[in-house]
């Protein structure tokens, strides 16, 4: 079989749905990631392993679903159809029903066009060199062997038992704290109607509900919160009905985002803040894991208020991995995935992730902007993307690093983020998701920022003139 290579990427398969996942594709998958798990031990090893599948609303989404669940059903194991709807919710299946095995059907924020697998053994994620292991046996042919017997399959309804742990989890739930005039917007995504009903059930009615009903074509705007074209709508209803604050989710619900009460898109770091400073109210010492394209404000903070902080990788797999390695309570990204593991299941949730957030809102009784008036001020870009073939990406990274190793601290567990000594970094990391160099740029002016940001850009452009020269 001709296997799209590209599309089995560092966390997850992800393509043109009908240009790089066939039916015979998403089948061949099924089978292999079924084999996957029928081999590993279980608790119960005469019983047939299972897997959760959820899947989203995009058009061919159900295509897939069917392809895939045939396949695992050859495969000898057992599938539990979790329905339609976002990722955290098959998340929860896995934490829930306890399967060896879990898979979410979902391009995540991606144009709707494309589609894609996120995979999980257990409650663990599965991914780098074991989903590019999958695409070698795919391209080999090797399915595993044939089982005894075909797998069954089945449907679990898990909405009420994710709303019910939800409002267990939350101060709302204990009647604690008093109501919040937000905007919600879900982008037409796969956490509209769960997530819109689970704040309901919490007495969290938003002034104004933005585009709660799923839609894989995505008629609207496209749901990636961390453009701010994405969010235009949602700052204009947050002026315009006087919230305290909006909250905006991606396509599948693990991303959120945030705009203040006057307008201001409120980025990840800035979260993270916020949420580090809550729970280190409650837990004294807890470390907190922020990834390479935060703000130095973020680390910093963590520290004064009494937390252990530490840098670790992009990627939302890479991310829940280290938390369970080092017992962080709490971690996040620039993107909006927010992990809990206190009161929370340590993965990324946007829906539990506005309850905690809401929660914030309440018992401070102070809008977004002054609860973040102390932070330093610093001027940071962006996200900056710049095009680069997967094949050098990397090697014009490994250039970045060399070139600044010998005459600035480099932090390399992720491309290099190069520290200039006066409160002025770049980064320039290659994306695993695609053929792109991913920039960002901060310092305590416009101009000192402006000119380390001419600098390392120039430094990139050289270094893939360079590689693209010699490949």
């Amino acid at each position: 079989m001709k296997i799209p290579r590209h599309a089995f990427r560092e966390y997850d398969i992800r393509g043109v749905a009908d240009r790089d996942l066939s039916d015979e594709l998403a089948h061949a998958l099924g089978r292999v990631f079924g084999d996957v798990v029928r081999q590993r031990p279980r608790s119960a090893p005469d019983a047939r392993p299972r897997v959760c599948v959820g899947r989203d609303a995009r058009l061919s989404s159900d295509r897939l679903f069917a392809a895939l669940t045939e396949g695992l059903l050859d495969a000898g194991v057992d599938v539990v159809s979790v329905g339609v709807g976002p990722t955290p919710l098959l998340y929860f299946a896995a934490h829930d029903l306890g399967p060896e095995g879990a898979v979410m059907i979902t391009a995540s924020h991606n144009p709707g066009p494309d589609n894609g697998f996120k995979l999980m053994i257990g409650t663990s994620s599965f991914f780098g060199a074991d989903l590019q292991h999958l695409a070698d046996r795919l391209e080999q042919g090797d399915l595993g062997a044939a089982p005894a017997e075909r797998g069954a399959f089945s449907e679990r309804d898990l909405e009420a038992a994710y709303m019910e742990t939800v409002h267990a989890a939350s101060h709302f739930g204990a009647g604690k704290l008093g109501p919040v005039r937000y905007v919600l917007d879900a982008g037409n995504g796969a956490a509209g109607p769960l997530g819109l009903a689970t704040l309901r059930s919490l007495g969290l009615d938003p002034v104004e509900a933005l585009y709660c009903d799923m839609d894989g074509t995505f008629p609207n705007h496209h749901p990636d919160p961390t453009v701010e074209e994405n969010v235009e709508e949602l700052r204009r209803r947050v002026l315009a009905t006087g919230a305290q604050l909006g909250i905006a989710w991606d396509g599948d619900g693990d991303r959120l985002g945030a705009v203040d009460e006057k307008g201001n898109i409120v980025w990840g770091d800035k979260l993270l803040i916020l949420f580090s400073r809550a729970l280190l109210r409650d837990h004294p010492g807890a470390t907190i894991l922020g990834e390479v394209k935060c703000s130095e404000t973020l680390y910093a903070d963590i520290a004064a208020h009494g937390g252990v902080p530490l840098v670790w990788k992009t990627g939302h797999s890479l991310i829940k991995t280290k938390m369970k390695e080092v017992g962080a309570k709490l971690a996040g990204e620039m993107s909006g995935h927010m992990f809990f593991a206190d009161r929370w299941r340590g993965y990324d949730d946007a829906v539990y992730a506005s309850v905690r957030l809401l929660e914030i809102v309440s018992a401070e009784g102070k809008p977004l902007s002054e609860l973040l008036a102390d932070v330093p001020l610093t001027y940071s870009t962006p996200e900056l993307r710049v095009e680069c073939a997967d094949a050098i990406k990397f090697a014009v990274v490994k250039r970045i690093q060399d070139r600044y190793r010998a005459t600035h601290k480099v932090v390399d567990i992720d491309g290099a983020r190069v520290d200039f000594g006066d409160g002025a970094w770049g980064l320039c990391r290659a994306s695993n998701t695609g053929p792109i160099l991913v920039l960002r740029f901060e310092a305590r002016t416009e101009a000192r920022r402006d000119e380390v940001r001419r600098e390392v850009e120039a430094a990139v452009a050289e270094a893939v003139r360079t590689e693209s020269a010699a490949s």
